[in-house]
C-alpha cells in the first residue's frame, strides 16, 4: 500500500469525465486504487512514488482537465470553484466555434464560388483542434472509443465528402452541449457549496474575561465562543451559560426554532434567535456537522447504485457496437448493392455521433447526487446510490421503540417501595444506575437528583436484562419483572401491580438483592408524530413493525396506540434474527438510535440512525436521519422512490432518443447537425430531469397534496 495522495480536478461534468481520468492515470507505474469523485472534484490514489505526482498531474492536464493538489487540513475545503462558464475552455470554444460559423456564413452570403466553402472548413477545423487533440491523448492511454474521438472522425469525414457546413455546425452544438454539462453539474455542486457556506466566517472568542474577533476555521474543541441573537453559531459546541430559541433549520432542514439551554448541543450554522450564548466549542471546523454531512454527500459517489454499475457497463459496449454498426452502414451498401459512397458514408457519420454514451452514463449519477443534495438539505442523509436504491425496494420497517418511536425522554410515575421507604429505594436506584446512559436510567437519577446516593462498586451492566452493583455489602440487581420473577423476588401483589403498570404502557424496573426492595414505574411517551408517521408508511404499501427490549405489555400498549405490530423482550441479537426473518420477504430498513441496535442495523437491506447529528447517526448507519420526527423514515422512502423513478425516466429518455435517431440516421431522415443536436439534446435533457429532485420535498405525502392541505415544515 502506497501513500494516498488528493488532487482537487475542475472541468468534470460527468461520470464520463471520472471514468477518462481513472483509466489514464491507473496504467502509470506505482499508482493503484485511483477514484475519481465528479461532485466533490476530487482525484485520490495511492502512489508508492515510482511515478512522481507531476507526471500525474501532466497525464490529468493532458486530458483537459486542471488539478492542483488538494489540502488535507482545511475546514471548509469542499471542492475548487469552477469559474463563469465563458472563462472555462469549453465556454471559450463556443465563443471562437461561434463567431467562426457567423463568419463562415456571412462570407457565404457576401462572396461567390468556393471561398465561403472553405470558410467553413476553417471554422470546423479551428473548431476541432481541441477536441483532436484531447481524443488523441485518449487514444495513447488506450482508450479509443470517446465522444471526442467520434467527433473528429465525423467531422474529418464530413469535410472530405464536402459537407463543410454541417461538419462546422456540428463543431459548435458539440462545444454548446459541453458547457451546458458544466453549468448543470455546477447547479449540482453549488447546493452543497451552500451548506459550506452556513457556517459563519468569524466567531467571538472568550479568552480572560474579553472577547475578540477570530477566524470560526481557527476554533478548537474546548474554547468558549459569545453567540449573539441573531448570529449563526460558528461551532458544533455545547451551551454553558443563556437559554434561547435556536433554528436548525440550515442543518436539519426543521423550521421551527426549539429551545436549547445549559448542557445541550448546538451545531455550527445553526441561528441564535433570542438570546445570548455562551458556546463551549466541541468538534474543530474540519470535524463539524455541516462539513462532515458535506463529505458524506460527496463521498457517496463511491458507493454506486446496481442500476449504475450496469449502466457503466453497458455503455462500455454500447458504443464500440455503434461504431461497428455505422462502418457496415458505411461499407455494406456501396459494396453489396452498388450504392453512392457519399450518401452511406454520411450516414454512417450521423451514426458515429449517436454512437456516444453521455446521456446514458450521466442518467444514473446525476439523478443520485442530486437526490443526495436534496436529501441532505432536509436532515435525510444517504450514504451512496446503492443505499437510494436498496430504500426504494423496502417493504417493512422495523423500528426501535426507545428514542426513536418515543422522546427517549422517560419521566418516573410511580415509587412503590416493598420495605424503607421510597427515598431509599430511589437513591439505592439510581446509585447502581449512575454509569449507566440508557434513557430509564437517566430518568430515575433525575428524578432522585436532591438525594444523597450511597457508594456503588463492581458497577457492571448484564446485557438486555438490566444493571447490577455492591452496595453495603449487598449485590443489588436493577432489572425487569421478568427478571425479578425469574430470581423468584416478585410475586402476589406486587406482581399484579407491575402487570397492571406495564398494561398501561409503562416500563417497571425492579430492585432487588436476596429479597426485593421495590420498583419503579417510568412513562416514555410517543413522539406527536408518530401515529401519522405508521400511517404514512402504510400508504406507502411498507409495513411497521415495533421491535423493543421492553415487556410485552408496554409494547402493546404503545403499539395499539399507534397501530402497528410489533416484538418485545428483544435482546439485541433477538432483532438481529427478527431482521432476517423480515428479509425473507422483502427489503427491510431498520430504524435505531446506531448504537445498541448496531446488530439489526448492520442485518437489515438499509439500517438508518434516528438523533440530532450524533456521530453514530453520521457514521455508523447507511443512512441518517437528523431530526428527530419519526415521518422522515416515510420521506426517505418517498424520495427513493422518486430517485428511482427520475432514473428510469432518464434512462428511457437516453436510450429512446438514441434508438429513434439511429434508425432515422440509417434511413437518411435525419443528418450530421441532428445528430448531435440529438446528443446533446439527451445529454442536458436528462441533467435538467435529474435536477428537478433539487427541489422536490418528499416531506408531504402525495395523498396530502390532493387534499390542499399545507405542508409540514
Amino acid at each position: 500500500m502506497g501513500n494516498r495522495r488528493e488532487w482537487a480536478v475542475t472541468g468534470m461534468d460527468c461520470a464520463g469525465c471520472a471514468a477518462k481520468i481513472t483509466r489514464a492515470v491507473e496504467r502509470l507505474p506505482g499508482v493503484s486504487t485511483p477514484q475519481v469523485t465528479v461532485m466533490a472534484q476530487k482525484l485520490t490514489l495511492d502512489s508508492d512514488g515510482t511515478t512522481p505526482d507531476s507526471r500525474i498531474e501532466d497525464e490529468v492536464r493532458q486530458l483537459g482537465f486542471g488539478i492542483t493538489p488538494r489540502g488535507t487540513d482545511a475546514g471548509h475545503d469542499h471542492g475548487p470553484q469552477d469559474g463563469p462558464w465563458h472563462a472555462s475552455a469549453k465556454g471559450r470554444l463556443v465563443i471562437v466555434t461561434g463567431l467562426l460559423l457567423v463568419a463562415a456564413w456571412v462570407i457565404r452570403l457576401t462572396t461567390e464560388g468556393a471561398v465561403g466553402h472553405w470558410a467553413f472548413v476553417a471554422a470546423c477545423l479551428i473548431g476541432v483542434a481541441p477536441v483532436a487533440r484531447s481524443a488523441f491523448a485518449m487514444l495513447r492511454r488506450g482508450q479509443p472509443f470517446t465522444i471526442e474521438s467520434l467527433m473528429t472522425i465525423a467531422a474529418a469525414g464530413a469535410l472530405m465528402i464536402g459537407a463543410s457546413e454541417e461538419a462546422a455546425l456540428v463543431v459548435f452544438l458539440f462545444a454548446v452541449g459541453e458547457v451546458l454539462e458544466g453549468v448543470a453539474a455546477n447547479k449540482a455542486r453549488d447546493s452543497i457549496r451552500a451548506l459550506s457556506d452556513l457556517v459563519p466566517k468569524t466567531a467571538l472568542l472568550e479568552q480572560g474575561g474579553r472577547t475578540r474577533e477570530v477566524p470560526a476555521a481557527s476554533l478548537e474543541p474546548g474554547q468558549v465562543v459569545l453567540v449573539r441573537p441573531g448570529d449563526r453559531i460558528p461551532a458544533d459546541g455545547r451551551i454553558i451559560d443563556g437559554i434561547s430559541g435556536i433554528d436548525e433549520s440550515p442543518v436539519t432542514g426543521e423550521s421551527v426554532p426549539v429551545t436549547r439551554g445549559p448542557g445541550e448541543d448546538v451545531f455550527a450554522g445553526a441561528i441564535n434567535t433570542e438570546a445570548v450564548l455562551r458556546v463551549t466549542v466541541t468538534k474543530s471546523a474540519a470535524d463539524n456537522t455541516i462539513s462532515r454531512i458535506i463529505r458524506l454527500v460527496e463521498e457517496a459517489e463511491e458507493s454506486r447504485a446496481p442500476t449504475e454499475r450496469f449502466i457503466d457497463r453497458f455503455s462500455r459496449w454500447y458504443m464500440p457496437a455503434v461504431v461497428a454498426l455505422a462502418a457496415l452502414t458505411i461499407l455494406i451498401p456501396p459494396l453489396a448493392f452498388g450504392q453512392a459512397w457519399d450518401v452511406w458514408i454520411y450516414r454512417g457519420l450521423a451514426l458515429l455521433l449517436i454512437g456516444c454514451p453521455c446521456a446514458l452514463v450521466i442518467s444514473v449519477p446525476a439523478a443520485i447526487a442530486s437526490a443526495l443534495s436534496s436529501g441532505a438539505r432536509r436532515g435525510l442523509l444517504m450514504k451512496g446510490g446503492a443505499v437510494i436504491e436498496a430504500a426504494a425496494r423496502i417493504r417493512h420497517v422495523a423500528i426501535d421503540k426507545t428514542g426513536t418511536l418515543t422522546h427517549g425522554r422517560p419521566q418516573v410515575t410511580d415509587v412503590m417501595p416493598a420495605q424503607g421507604d421510597a427515598e431509599r429505594l430511589l437513591s439505592l436506584m439510581a446509585a447502581i444506575e449512575a454509569s449507566s446512559s440508557h434513557p430509564l436510567a437517566r430518568a430515575i437519577l433525575a428524578h432522585a437528583s436532591d438525594l444523597p446516593l450511597p457508594t456503588a462498586t463492581d458497577a457492571r451492566a448484564i446485557p438486555g436484562k438490566g444493571v447490577q452493583a455492591v452496595i453495603d455489602g449487598q449485590t443489588l440487581t436493577v432489572a425487569s419483572p421478568r427478571h425479578a420473577l425469574e430470581a423468584g423476588v416478585l410475586s402476589g401483589d406486587l406482581l399484579d401491580q407491575a402487570q397492571g403498570l406495564e398494561e398501561q404502557g409503562k416500563t417497571v424496573a425492579v430492585l432487588f438483592g436476596a429479597t426485593l426492595h421495590g420498583m419503579v414505574a417510568l412513562r416514555d411517551e410517543p413522539r406527536d408524530d408518530a401515529a401519522e408517521a405508521m400511517r404514512q408508511l402504510r400508504d406507502l404499501g411498507v409495513t411497521p413493525v415495533i421491535l423493543t427490549g421492553d415487556n410485552p405489555r408496554t409494547a402493546a400498549a404503545i403499539a395499539a396506540t399507534l397501530g402497528t405490530d410489533h416484538r418485545a423482550q428483544m435482546l439485541p441479537q433477538d432483532k438481529q434474527a427478527a431482521i432476517r426473518d423480515l428479509t425473507a420477504d422483502g427489503g427491510v430498513m431498520m430504524i435505531g438510535d446506531g448504537i445498541n441496535d448496531a446488530p439489526a442495523l448492520k442485518q437489515a437491506d438499509v439500517g438508518v440512525a434516528m438523533g440530532s447529528g450524533t456521530d453514530v447517526a453520521l457514521e455508523t448507519a447507511d443512512a441518517a436521519i437528523l431530526r428527530d420526527r419519526v415521518t422522515d423514515i416515510a420521506a426517505m422512502i418517498r424520495l427513493s422512490h422518486a430517485t428511482m423513478a427520475n432514473i428510469r425516466q432518464n434512462i428511457a429518455l437516453a436510450l429512446g432518443l438514441k434508438g429513434v435517431f439511429l434508425v432515422t440516421s440509417i434511413l437518411g431522415i435525419t443528418g450530421l447537425w441532428i445528430a448531435i443536436l440529438a446528443d446533446t439534446g439527451a445529454t442536458v435533457l436528462v441533467t435538467l430531469n435529474a435536477m428537478r429532485l433539487l427541489r422536490h420535498d418528499p416531506g408531504l405525502p402525495p395523498a396530502k397534496l390532493t387534499q390542499g392541505q399545507p405542508q409540514p415544515r
